[in-house]
């Protein structure tokens, strides 16, 4: 088995494996599971998981590799996109219906330009002269050198009537029917819009694919700063729309091509119940892959979770010839017990000892082993083959682990709040006096000294902070706190992220119960110490 520090741990971010250097470790370390084929079934629509439940990996996977015979690429919506919608809005008077039909033609603009050249050309019964007729006039546009991205889409929409007569001009050469006016006489933006969207929608019906293409659109899990959350909203409720009218009414007419289109969105479960689509929980059941990597203690070998994190361990040790059996990778680097939070059990194994400081989420598990690393590697430990028990309880482990978690949710809570909501949030923790566990009296004194502070030394106060039974909600949704049912046997810890699910996408907390902070994130905010110890 290969050292700790030789141990390629890879990224927390799945975006740096698109890197054409990354993509063998990538390819080597990746589980190709259930949820890898339910993304492959005609009825997925929506990628929906918590933040760090793996959503950008599994579209970067199927992006780097032709899997099933499906092609995919992925895009990320970004900080300047939202900044032309901004801009689109204030300058056509934008609706939202308007944003679902700018989104419509951006999305088949990108399907479009990642159809391969040979997929056109396989099939003679293929009637591809108006999709190249388009795409011709994309490219005399940008004077042949367009870049596949959502801003330069944007760009031509944002010029639509120079580019609808561009595109009618490309049609007349071929005789289509509906390029009369070359000269479009119409300068109205929404007009322009819905020609270029039937267009396109006519040239993608008429093409015979070998292979099934799948747009990824990452990236709307995260406001910028500088986009006030209304029109944030209305951008992304139009994009959410589009994906769903496209997949639903659309693509399933396409017909006799054995390769078909589909658009795939990415987003947070609670982001998806702000998008206004209508019978969201059948979306979910039906239209999603949700990420589902929770585990109950008894069956953690079995599960999603445990072969992933094994499997991180397991692919650099293994050759064509010799594959590590489930969980040695695991057991060799991690060959030690923890005291059992169950009185009914005396010991856990290491991995449920690990699975407590997380949300039970990839990304969790890879960044606590990638802080391990760099702890071994700072304090050079070479006598040691192995991770020890007390490398978890250490003080710089965990001060860099937690800090680690409420990063995440810092970046969770930026799709609503800005930096100074946070910083009044944080002054919360204060008024607990360090306990880590609390009933609901105990919250609510806490709940009133806080808002005493807000009272006293900020202008603005959070929507958050309107009443304590919104602000507990608020800090059960982001997963700081769970609340406790104590039933006869034991006591049950209610926490969001395990309750939450396709048929409870938002789950609510319970009043007038017991309380307890996650154990990961006492350090970050100063609170006592964990009620549990690791053997060695």
């Amino acid at each position: 088995m290969l050292p700790i520090p030789s141990l390629k741990l890879g990224f927390s971010d799945a975006e740096n494996y698109q890197r054409r250097e990354n993509k063998d470790l990538f390819n080597a370390i990746f589980v190709q599971n259930a949820f890898l084929e339910e993304l492959l079934q005609p009825n997925s629509f929506f990628l929906i998981g918590e933040k760090g439940t793996g959503k950008t990996a599994y579209a970067v996977y199927l992006s780097n590799n032709l899997y099933n015979n499906t092609m995919s690429n992925l895009k990320y919506i970004r900080e300047t996109d939202y900044q032309k919608f901004v801009t689109l809005k204030k300058q056509q008077h934008l609706l939202l219906s308007d944003y679902t039909s700018i989104w419509r033609v951006i999305l088949l603009l990108l399907l479009a330009k990642s159809i391969n050249a040979d997929d056109l050309a396989h099939n003679p019964f293929s009637k591809n002269h108006r999709i190249k007729a388009i795409l011709k006039a994309v490219d005399d546009y940008y004077n042949n050198a367009f870049s596949p991205e959502i801003i330069c889409a944007l760009d031509w929409i944002e010029n639509s009537k120079v580019t609808a007569e561009l595109v009618a001009k490309n049609l007349l050469k071929i005789g289509g029917e509906d390029s009369i006016n070359v000269k479009s006489h119409e300068s109205r933006f929404q007009v322009n819009l819905l020609y270029l969207q039937k267009q396109f929608e006519d040239a993608l019906a008429g093409i015979k694919l070998r292979s099934s293409q799948i747009l990824f659109i990452d990236g709307i899990d995260i406001r910028p700063g500088t986009i006030e959350y209304r029109d944030y909203l209305d951008c992304i409720k139009g994009l959410a729309n589009a994906v769903w009218s496209l997949n639903n009414d659309y693509f399933p007419k396409i017909k006799d091509s054995k390769g078909r289109l589909r658009v795939i969105l990415l987003v947070r479960p609670d982001i998806f119940s702000s998008l206004g689509l209508q019978n969201t929980t059948n979306k979910v059941r039906d239209n999603s892959v949700y990420l589902d990597w929770r585990t109950t203690y008894p069956s953690y070998r079995t599960s999603r979770l445990f072969e992933l994190s094994d499997r991180l361990l397991a692919a650099q040790q293994e050759t064509r010839e010799t594959r590590l059996e489930l969980g040695h990778a695991w057991d060799y680097y991690f060959p030690w017990q923890s005291y059992s939070t169950n009185p009914k059990r005396e010991k856990d194994p290491s991995f449920i000892g690990a699975l407590r400081l997380t949300y039970s989420r990839p990304r969790d598990i890879v960044t606590l082993v990638q802080i391990l690393q760099e702890e071994f590697r700072e304090k050079r430990c070479p006598q040691s083959e192995v991770f020890k028990a007390l490398d978890l309880e250490s003080n710089d482990f965990k001060t860099k682990y937690s800090e680690y978690l409420m990063g995440e949710i810092k970046d969770q809570l930026a799709f609503y709040y800005n930096d100074k909501d946070y910083e009044i949030f944080l002054r919360f923790f204060v008024f607990l006096n360090g306990r880590v566990d609390f009933d609901y009296n105990q919250y609510v004194a806490a709940y009133e000294k806080f808002t005493e502070y807000i009272l006293d030394y900020c202008t603005d106060i959070p929507e958050f902070v309107e009443s304590p039974d919104k602000f507990i909600q608020f800090l059960y949704e982001t997963n700081i706190i769970c609340h406790i049912d104590d039933t006869e046997n034991e006591p049950l810890f209610r926490w969001c992220y395990r309750e939450r699910g396709p048929s409870n996408i938002a789950p609510k907390v319970n009043l007038d119960k017991r309380y307890r902070i996650h154990y990961g994130l006492h350090k970050a905010l100063n609170l006592g110490a964990a009620k549990y110890k690791m053997k060695k």
